[in-house]
């Protein structure tokens, strides 16, 4: 794939458009595809004004240049050249199959058709395809034009060429990609769930509040975001419904299972930043917590809690879900980890994680807690990741 191939993109939400603007800027055709012609003008719209800014800020040559690249349809039929489909819309997957199915009528055989879902499963949605050999996962991280990890997950009908055509595409496209198993949540989505779910966890049996755990994962632990800001900014609209979602496909692991806390705030249209109030209250005038800056509960939050990430990390590494380099790529390029969980694992050494997690699993006796093989093979036998 080269510029001459035109890119199609289904949806032209936050996601859509993002990506529709990598791929232009990349200086491809891109023809932009909703069935909401009020969503696809405001899509046109915003572009006009993003490269607008890109080009007072010397990032863009000319924003028009770039803006005649686009075209915008309602119509299905405007993808009949294009050479890459990439799909973004709502993450429910007997959409998604309707619409590739769909597509499919239209298109080239040659045609590749690719799903930006976050946790949805690729081969589900090849299964809807006449040609299920041409579909793969490119998932991209929002805004798509800032983030650079984008994950290529094949389906096992995927086509193996189709692979190494993706990585090189991504690359020229200034991204970083990384190969993932068609599993739920992929790399991202999957290992970082104990960020979430084991803050909820600490802040429901009462052992500190939203603001001390956010405190302790990023002054101690050097996080950018606390789980509860990250929840918030996130919107529980998204990060609730991943959650559930991994968690359903997972054949309800306890690892990964929602909290009551987190299902509550989006019973209640409570969504975070977007809405004004998630977990914290973001009304203008309202002063959010101090945390309890005591730095022996800070450091036992954190380590609870990275534990926990460093076991989820190193069991996708035992499970093959991605090569343990791209796991490190992954964690710090999609989600800005301060450092690879496998490099940390190094770091704090495995036997220190075991004990922590044991100890976890003795006092609880719940599933959630278990550790990894290849982490308590590591931790007897002083095995390390990386040299």
């Amino acid at each position: 794939m080269d510029q001459n191939t035109t890119i199609g993109i289904i949806g032209s939400g936050a996601m859509g458009a993002g990506i529709a603007q990598v791929a232009a800027m990349a200086g491809h055709q891109v023809v932009v595809y909703d069935n909401n012609a009020t969503a696809l003008d405001k899509a046109q719209k915003s572009l006009a004004a993003t490269l607008q800014k890109l080009q007072e800020k010397g990032k863009v040559t000319s924003a028009a240049d770039v803006l005649q690249r686009f075209s915008f349809a309602t119509d299905v039929a405007a993808f009949k050249d294009c050479g890459l489909i990439i799909e973004a819309i709502v993450e429910k997957l007997e959409i998604k199959k309707a619409v590739f199915a769909e597509v499919e009528k239209v298109v080239a055989g040659t045609c590749i058709l690719a799903s930006n879902t976050s946790s949805l499963s690729i081969t589900s949605i090849a299964a809807a395809c006449s040609i299920p050999s041409r579909v793969l996962g490119l998932h991209f991280f929002n805004p798509a034009p800032l983030m650079a990890l984008v994950e290529i997950i094949p389906a096992i009908q995927t086509d193996p060429a189709l692979i190494p055509r993706s990585k090189e595409l991504m690359i020229k496209w200034g991204k970083t990609p990384v190969i993932a198993k068609d599993t739920p949540g992929f790399i991202v989505n999957r290992v970082a769930r104990p960020f979430y779910g084991e803050a909820i966890r600490i802040l429901e049996e009462g052992i500190a509040d939203m603001a001390t755990i956010d405190w302790a994962m990023t002054e101690i632990g050097g996080f950018r975001m606390g789980p509860f800001t990250l929840m918030d900014y996130i919107g529980h609209d998204v990060n609730y419904v991943v959650t559930e979602t991994v968690f359903q496909s997972f054949f309800y692991d306890p690892r990964y299972k929602p909290s009551f806390s987190q299902k509550r705030l989006l019973e209640a249209g409570w969504l975070g930043r977007k809405s004004g109030k998630g977990f914290y209250d973001y009304t203008p005038g309202v002063e959010l917590p101090a945390p309890n800056k005591d730095e022996v509960l800070g450091t036992q939050i954190f380590e609870r809690i990275l534990a926990m990430l460093i076991n989820e990390a190193v069991d996708a590494c035992y499970l093959n879900i991605a090569t343990a380099a791209d796991l490190e790529i992954a964690m710090t390029k999609g989600v800005n980890y301060p450092k690879g969980l496998l490099h940390w694992c190094d770091e704090w050494g495995a036997d220190k994680c075991l004990e922590k997690l044991d100890s976890l699993y003795h006092t609880y006796h719940e599933d959630r807690y278990r550790a990894s093989k290849l982490l308590r093979d590591n931790a007897i036998k002083k095995d390390s990741f990386f040299p």
